[in-house]
């Protein structure tokens, strides 16, 4: 196998198409948030990635082994088409990510894409009552765009930068001329946080023109609850509060 190899399951007619990537990360809230977009509107799978910068793994459903990668399925998203890159892994070396992001991009101008979105979570490390949402992007025209939409783009953070594919598709974009921002939902960083992604994709929505039932975000989240009470519980510590719980799904 090649060091990256796409393989085409599809050659779908887009209108207007976005690139929208949400891979594992902080609260897996980008990854959350493109898988929810694939469920709940009409999706077709159309291009995997594969790479021998992924584990050397395969999953495995009902028996069915399938080979570690990613995949990009177009979105039917109304007036447009999204192009919703997610999997289940990222790459374990930084000439990886480099190449996979290349490889990302590459299949999303062939695509005709014109614009990305990286989704993700930036951490908090504690609590928190309202769940704000973060930017960084390419140029001033889409800060200034995502800031009508109610992004926030606040000075030093997120600290440290961002790192992995959501981070390149921005440094990467921005060299090809391809306009890209990055949508990171605030996370406490310690769980799943269903919550987090809902808020991310309530901007993009917003931001793009489309609408998603957030149902399903709703229960994880009442799910996710749940679990915090009882790790509380067999701590010894007080039952968590509707109040305590906002900050995680």
């Amino acid at each position: 196998m090649d060091e990256f190899d796409i393989e085409s399951v599809a050659e779908p007619e887009l209108s207007d198409p976005v690139l929208v990537e949400g891979l594992p990360g902080v609260g897996h809230v980008g990854k959350l948030a493109a898988e929810h977009l694939v469920e709940e509107l009409d999706s077709e799978l159309v291009r995997r990635v594969y790479s021998t910068h992924f584990p050397p793994q395969v999953s495995v459903d009902d028996g069915v082994s399938t080979l570690a990668n990613a995949e990009i399925h177009a979105v039917d998203a109304g007036e447009r088409d999204l192009l919703v890159l997610t999997g289940d892994h990222q790459a374990q070396d930084g000439p990886g990510h480099y190449g996979l992001a290349e490889a990302f991009l590459d299949v999303a101008g062939d695509l005709g894409v014109e614009r990305v979105f990286a989704l993700g979570g930036v951490p908090t490390g504690e609590l928190i009552e309202e769940y704000d949402v973060v930017g960084a992007a390419t140029s001033e025209a889409e800060r200034d765009d995502l800031t009508e939409a109610g992004v926030e783009f606040r000075e030093d953070e997120p600290a440290g930068g961002i790192v992995g594919i959501s981070g390149l598709l921005l440094g990467l974009g921005e060299r090809r001329g391809v306009p890209a921002a990055c949508l990171m939902g605030e996370t406490s960083g310690y769980l799943v946080d269903p919550k987090s992604a809902q808020a991310v994709l309530e901007v993009l929505q917003d931001v793009l023109g489309f609408e998603v039932d957030f149902g399903s975000l709703e229960e994880r989240a009442e799910e996710m609850e749940e679990v915090v009470r009882k790790i509380q519980e067999m701590e010894g510590g007080p039952a968590a509060t509707d109040e305590d719980l906002r900050y995680i799904g």
